[in-house]
Formats: C-alpha cells, sequence, structure tokens
C-alpha cells in the first residue's frame, strides 16, 4: 500500500490508468462510462476506481494540480501498484488557431520550465516524450471511433498565472500547440520505472481567440477525450 493510495483489495488497480487532474472528473468517468466502479481511494479527496470498459479492467485515478502532484500519484501507480499504463485526460490552454476550444490534443513531448527533472540527477536538459505503444493504439482507437486529435509539443508549465500576458507566445512560436502542467512530470516518470504513458488534452481555453469554458463544462462534458482514452485501453 503506497502512502497517498490506501487501496481496497476489493478493487485493486488495473494495469492501465486513466489520470485526469480533477478528482470529480474521475468520479465522472467511472460512474459514466465504467461497468460496476468500485472506488479504491479516497485520501485527500483524491478519488480512485476500478471498474471494467467492454470487458477490460480500467482504472481512474485523479492526479491533482501540477507536477508536484502529478508526480506523487503517478510515481506510487508505476512502482507500488504494477501500473503498467497511464494515459492522462485532461485540459489545456491552446497556442494556436489551428485548434480550438474543445478539440483535442495528444502530447507527443512535453518541453517545460520546471525542475522536477533534478530527482533524475541529469547533466543536461530531458526531453520527456509519450510512450509510442500507447499512441499508436490511439492512432488506431482514433481511425475506428472517428474521433480526431492533434498531436505535437505541449508545454507543461510550473505556473498558471504569469505576469507578462505574452509570454506564450515565444513557446508558440516554436509550434508548441498548448500548455498544461503535468505531462512532464508524467512522462519522466514512466521513463524511469520503464512504464508507458500518454497525455492527451482537450482545449478548455484558448491563448488566441480567449475563448474560455467553465468548471462544469471541463468537468463533464469533454466526454470525446474520454471515450479517446477508453478505447486506447482496451487494446492494450
Amino acid at each position: 500500500m503506497s502512502l497517498h493510495i490506501a487501496v481496497d483489495n476489493k478493487a485493486p488497480v488495473a494495469k492501465t490508468v486513466l489520470m485526469p487532474g480533477d478528482p470529480l472528473r474521475a468520479q465522472f468517468i467511472a460512474e459514466n462510462f465504467l461497468t460496476d466502479p468500485v472506488r479504491y481511494t479516497e485520501i485527500r479527496n483524491m478519488y480512485g476506481y476500478t471498474g471494467t470498459y467492454k470487458g477490460v479492467p480500467v482504472s481512474v485515478q485523479g492526479s491533482g494540480m501540477g507536477m508536484p502532484s502529478m508526480g506523487i500519484y503517478s510515481w506510487e501507480l508505476f512502482a507500488q501498484h504494477d501500473v503498467e499504463n497511464i494515459i492522462r485526460v485532461g485540459t489545456a490552454g491552446g497556442f494556436t488557431s489551428d485548434v480550438g476550444v474543445g478539440e483535442i490534443v495528444v502530447s507527443l513531448a512535453a518541453s517545460t520550465d520546471s525542475n522536477y527533472q533534478h530527482i533524475f540527477d541529469l547533466n543536461g536538459s530531458y526531453s520527456p516524450s509519450c510512450s509510442y505503444k500507447l499512441l499508436q493504439k490511439m492512432m488506431e482507437a482514433g481511425e475506428e471511433t472517428g474521433i480526431r486529435f492533434t498531436a505535437g509539443n505541449t508545454f507543461s508549465s510550473d505556473c498558471f498565472y504569469e505576469v507578462d500576458d505574452d509570454w506564450w507566445k515565444k513557446w508558440a512560436s516554436l509550434g508548441v500547440l498548448a500548455v498544461e502542467m503535468e505531462a512532464a512530470a508524467l512522462y519522466m516518470n514512466a521513463a524511469y520505472h520503464h512504464k508507458n504513458a500518454l497525455a492527451i488534452m482537450t482545449i478548455s481555453d484558448h491563448f488566441v481567440t480567449g475563448e474560455a469554458t467553465t468548471a462544469e463544462e471541463r468537468e463533464k462534458t469533454f466526454t470525446s477525450m474520454m471515450e479517446l482514452a477508453l478505447e486506447t485501453a482496451v487494446k492494450l
């Protein structure tokens, strides 16, 4: 049993886990997509559930906001709960008019301003990237379901609020699609533990157009992303 995830023996964590940042999104996915979901943890209200999707065991675990929180929960899942695959299902802010609000972005690699990599004692800048195995399965799922997504570089930020309103434009100039706050830590942990990770995000607000969704919309309406992740999970 890990420090932050106390698992009910009646509902062990599955080999594949969907990880939204919001624990209420974890609850929404479990209650609306999984068969016979059982909540295995509620420590700090960071809910985790195990059920089945199309007969395949799948868990859904909240990660919280930011790389320190994602770092804790994904590390414990990989290292102490024998999880093989984590698919982040989150939200992101769009940097380009080519990807609009409500559309899906898949992170091939996660640029970051975080110092999270210091725990691995590296003498340089590490470029965390997704698992090709999971990406390949998601591409297959996208073809079968007709759910479209854009794949590319994303930015994992340590800060939600910036004092420079134009800070994002330099990242956008290098083709970065969107900003979120968790993927880089997830990818580093997966690499270190020789596991698989993929971050898929729905654009919830946009730096170019100024559009934004509500908290309730982010929790309950990004169902195409959830379905795409689950269809990927059953292929593993």
